[in-house]
């Protein structure tokens, strides 16, 4: 079962929020940062990527960066930027992409701490394949930090009595509220500081949530849990119920989260003509010609892909997938075995530089604008993977393949930050 503790969190005042908190450290570029941190002090990102107050040039990973990654954190909380909760809570972040729409989707997570023995042991379960140079770059930030200044995106399969204590507490006035001006994404923050409240939200994790779930985030909830590991491991007095045996995630019911497509784009046709490409797709798929409108896949195992000026539609046949198997049944398998690699040669989808991914928040427009300017060939739209099918994965201790899910919105940095004192 689930281990989810409550932590004194580090919060900004209400007047500042809006201004500190940041998209995540790995959505945006050392450029792209220091031009959103323009004439903004406050914005978190002078910590999760404090390279922007160094020399243009200077890269995340130079030991300079890390030093005012430090002096910079500090600074945030002698200013009263961030600012400790004076005992343990839990609390409920709610997002949305539409918050300003009359039929607006929310999804509600609550902020907590998870242990780190869950993800060694496997309780808190991964979809994906980590990199060990990316974890070690997080390991140093949670180590000259000495905290989770960034949270982990969790979910858990839903559970009535949880959602009713969270509809309970939502519907009293949050302590934050906005409207981020990047996305126009709306963000909203409540405290859960009745005691009765936190500890029966802990005793439902420990008695009736078997696995949580990483869904977005899998190098911070490995860095997170690894430097734990090394604290307990470099501590004689350890006991087990030290802070830095935790740390911080929103957890999210997965009938609430959304998953967005994760689309491919190629250079070329591998040598052949655009008829040669199109022939050879109805081996496996029944093609359909539908025109110059932009065609997003309506199901599962069904494709569109985009090729001089004309979508088509995709639709599998029967036989050529195994929906027994779960990473057999996944899109980006199909096409990944059916077509990239049968039809264009491409086998490792990490390293060949012909092609590249975009995440479906930009639209299918950008696949067509890729390869109208020439940049890309063909481009292939996919329909999202279901909440349910990463989780099969990750119950069957399987990984799926690269570039895969696209979750959003993204969590907001800044709203809360654990530290390991």
């Amino acid at each position: 079962m689930s281990v989810i503790k409550p932590f004194k969190g580090y919060r900004p005042p209400v007047e500042i929020v809006e201004k500190l908190a940041s998209r995540p450290y790995d959505v945006l570029n050392s450029e792209e940062a220091r031009q959103e941190c323009e004439g903004n002090p406050y914005s978190l990102l002078h910590v999760t990527k404090a390279e922007i107050d160094l020399a243009p040039g200077t890269k995340d990973s130079d030991l300079t960066t890390y030093i005012k990654v430090v002096e910079n954190f500090n600074a945030f909380k002698d200013y009263g930027w961030l600012v400790q909760d004076n005992e343990e809570k839990l609390y409920i972040y709610a997002q949305s992409m539409n918050p300003t729409e009359a039929d607006a989707h929310w999804q509600y997570g609550i902020v907590a701490c998870a242990w780190s023995e869950d993800y060694v042991n496997q309780v808190i379960k991964k979809h994906e394949l980590t990199r060990k140079d990316k974890e070690e770059d997080r390991m140093k930030h949670v180590r000259i930090t000495n905290a989770n200044v960034e949270p982990v995106f969790f979910a858990y399969p839903a559970i009535d009595e949880i959602d009713a204590i969270v509809s309970n507490i939502t519907k009293e006035a949050p302590i934050y509220d906005f409207i981020a001006k990047e996305d126009n994404f709306g963000h909203r923050f409540w405290v859960i500081d009745d005691k009765a409240t936190i500890d029966r939200l802990v005793e439902i994790f420990a008695t009736q949530v078997p696995s949580m779930y990483i869904a977005d985030g899998h190098h911070r909830s490995a860095a997170a849990a690894l430097v734990g590991q090394e604290k307990k491991e470099n501590n004689p007095n350890h006991k087990g119920d030290e802070e830095y045996n935790f740390f911080m995630t929103v957890i999210f019911p997965d009938n609430q989260l959304k998953i967005i497509d994760y689309n491919r784009v190629v250079k070329d046709l591998n040598g052949l003509s655009k008829e040669e490409f199109l022939n050879a797709l109805t081996e496996s798929f029944d093609v359909e010609d539908m025109g110059t409108e932009i065609y997003k896949p309506a199901k599962l195992h069904e494709f569109s892909t985009y090729l001089d000026g004309h979508w088509y539609k995709l639709n599998a046949k029967a036989g050529t997938y195994n929906d027994e198997d779960p990473i057999g049944v996944l899109d980006v398998t199909i096409l990944s075995n059916l077509v990239l690699d049968k039809i264009l040669g491409i086998k490792d989808l990490r390293t060949d530089k012909r092609i590249d991914f975009v995440g479906g928040i930009r639209g299918l427009g950008e696949l067509k604008r890729r390869v109208d300017n020439g940049e890309m060939k063909v481009a292939f739209a996919l329909h999202p993977v279901t909440m349910k099918q990463i989780i099969d994965i990750a119950d069957s201790g399987n990984i799926m393949p690269p570039k895969t899910t696209w979750f959003e919105p993204k969590l907001r940095s800044g709203l809360v930050i654990h530290t390991l004192e």
